[in-house]
């Protein structure tokens, strides 16, 4: 599966949440999960197969920052995840519980349907060339 993501950072309420929705839902690969007990941190980056590019998960420092997770960047976090086989990727994450937001729609520069994460971030699925 050749997918392609840049690298972002997401703001997450748990890590083990989300690595389960990344990895087990999307087929995420785990890149790094690693502590700084220095700094009372953990260093958590998933990858889409056939990327070189991560996601950052970020866990939520105070009650502020929980606050908008799922209402970053004024209410949506528009990520792209590339796939060079739509159907087969979008009837796996189906089967796997994931949330459409929008079907499958035919477009000028590809096929593209939305899902959104277990933090109501909205995501395209998408292959390009129509």
């Amino acid at each position: 599966m050749k997918q392609s993501l840049g690298l972002v950072s997401l703001v997450v309420r748990d890590y083990d949440e989300a690595i389960d929705f990344y990895v087990n839902k999307l087929g995420f690969e785990l890149s790094d999960d690693s502590a700084q007990p220095e700094q009372n941190k953990r260093w958590v980056v998933v990858t889409p197969p056939g990327s070189q590019a991560g996601l950052l998960l970020a866990q939520a420092s105070n009650e502020r920052q929980a606050a908008f997770i799922g209402n970053q960047a004024g209410g949506r976090v528009w990520l792209f995840l590339d796939t060079d086989d739509f159907w087969r990727d979008y009837e796996r994450y189906r089967a796997a519980g994931v949330e459409f937001v929008r079907p499958p729609l035919e477009q000028d520069y590809g096929t593209v349907a939305v899902f959104r994460d277990l933090y109501g971030n909205q995501w395209d699925l998408i292959q390009r060339g129509g």
